[in-house]
Formats: structure tokens, sequence, C-alpha cells
């Protein structure tokens, strides 16, 4: 073996344990050795930055970071709606490969009337494009123009809508999984789940099929979590823009990180430390 050949695999090796040297007390550490070891065997990188120095915000922080992409950024609603709805769909497609979405690719889409529920909406328009047969239930209905647009779109592209939730045996025998888009991290648990919701998540709560939680699983508080027990147990979790405190509670399968439009200098204001995503990837697996 070459002495060139020998410094370059020492000089790697050194780089890849001060990728995954921080401290193993983390309860990300796990989680993040593996991303930063699939990393380098799939894309031939470094992982740059460990996953636990990632920020994780609080709710009035990230109150304060949507407002400044509103008003400094000059960003609209929809637009990032769509993003964040286009990075759901991908992670949805991620975690549950159609080929192994049984019975005939059905995901189920439970909107609510926030922003919340518009990324789900986005979400069922391209799983619907990705080949998935959304149903959607989005019992409560703002009389926005963005939000009858919305709903307008998945209905011109022939989207199922029904008008309530099967029963949990009922959702486990039509459906391989489901899209929690219920509530955001304006919710707070204190003022309790009002109607028709509070039965949706007791169902919800039942089935056997995955849940996949758009940014804060539904019933959950941003920052506590599910401290009460009433909020949905999701198998995968799509964390938009940045984690929110109540990820760090989070036990599921899969979390991804989704909507890759963040500008520089407002990572670099808010020191989100946010890990580097892949080629052109719009989510990343954390």
């Amino acid at each position: 073996m070459s002495l060139l050949r020998v410094f370059t695999q020492a000089i790697s090796f050194s780089a890849f344990l001060q990728c995954s040297s921080f401290s193993k007390s983390s309860n990300v550490y796990s989680k993040a050795t593996s991303h930063c070891s699939n990393s380098w065997k799939q894309d031939k990188q470094l992982c740059t930055m460990p996953v636990s120095s990632i920020k994780y915000l609080g709710q009035a922080e990230a109150q304060a970071f949507d407002q400044e992409l509103f008003e400094e950024y000059k960003f609209s609603v929809d637009q990032l709606m769509e993003l964040a709805g286009l990075s759901c769909a991908h992670a949805v497609a991620k975690a549950y490969p159609l080929a192994e979405c049984k019975p005939n690719g059905r995901v189920l889409i439970v909107a609510g009337p926030g922003n919340n529920g518009g990324d789900g909406l986005v979400c069922a328009r391209h799983l619907s494009l990705f080949g998935y047969t959304p149903v959607i239930l989005y019992p409560k209905r703002p009389k926005r123009e963005l939000f009858e647009g919305l709903t307008t779109q998945c209905e011109k592209m022939g989207l199922e809508f029904i008008a309530e939730i099967p029963s949990a045996e009922g959702v486990d025998n039509q459906f391989c999984c489901i899209v929690d888009g219920i509530f955001g991290f304006s919710f707070n648990p204190s003022s309790g789940i009002r109607p028709p919701f509070g039965q949706i998540v007791e169902v919800l709560k039942q089935v056997k099929v995955p849940i996949c939680s758009i940014d804060i699983p539904s019933g959950w508080d941003v920052e506590k979590g599910d401290a009460d027990g009433k909020g949905l147990k999701p198998d995968c979790l799509i964390s938009l823009t940045a984690p929110k405190l109540c990820a760090k509670w989070f036990q599921g399968k899969f979390h991804f990180l989704g909507g890759r439009f963040v500008p520089s200098a407002m990572e670099e204001k808010y020191q989100l430390n946010l890990p580097k995503y892949n080629g052109t990837e719009c989510i990343l697996q954390l």
C-alpha cells in the first residue's frame, strides 16, 4: 500500500471520528452517528454537522422565524406551504414506499383548520402525482381564498374527500398510512381538542397503521411534548424548517427534516445549525 493511500485513509478515518465524537449520553447519539455513517457510505462525503447540535425551536421563536420570513424576506404563506407540503410528500414516500403501501397505495390525509392542514392538502396533491391514492378528511374548512384554492386543486385532480373518519378497524383495512396534518405549533393542549377533532384523534390513537405527523404530533405541546398523554404517537415525524422542542420526546421510527428554503442569513441569526442536505434532496432523515 502506498504512503499516499495510507495517509488519505488516516485523514478520512480521523474526520469520520470527529463527526461522531459528540457525547454518547445524548438521546440522539445513535441516530446521529447512523446518519453520519450512511452519508459517508452513500455519498462519499463526510458528515459536517452532528445531529445533536441542531437547534430545537420553542413556540415563540418558531412564530418569530415565520414572521420574519413573511415580513423581511417577502415569502408568501402559500409559497412556503407548497415547499412544506412537497417535503412531506417526499418523506411519506421515503418512509412508506408505494410498492409496500397496500391496499392500492391509499393514504389517509387528515387536515386541520390551519396552516398545518394546508400542508396536508399540498402533501396529498403531490402524493397523488407520485402514484399514491390520497383520501382526504377535511372536516373544518376555513373560508379563505388560500384554503379554498388548495381544496379546489385536490378536487380537480380527482382526489377523494370523506365526511367522517371510519372506525379504527376501518382505517386499518383501507389505508397503508395516515398523514396527520391536524394541529401545528400554535396548538395549546390546555384549551383541549375541540370537536370534531377530539373524536378523530381518539380514533387515530387506536389504529395500527403508521401515522406520519407534520411538524408537530397532533395533541402535543410544542415545547413539552405529549405531557398529558392525550396526543398521537406517530411512527414518523416531519420537522419543517427546524425541529421544535417537542421533537426531543419523539420516539417513532422516522424523523425527517423538510422545507429546504431557509436563507443562510436567518439560519445564522437563529443559530439553527442545520445539517447539510444531500445533493438536490428536499428532505433529510435525522
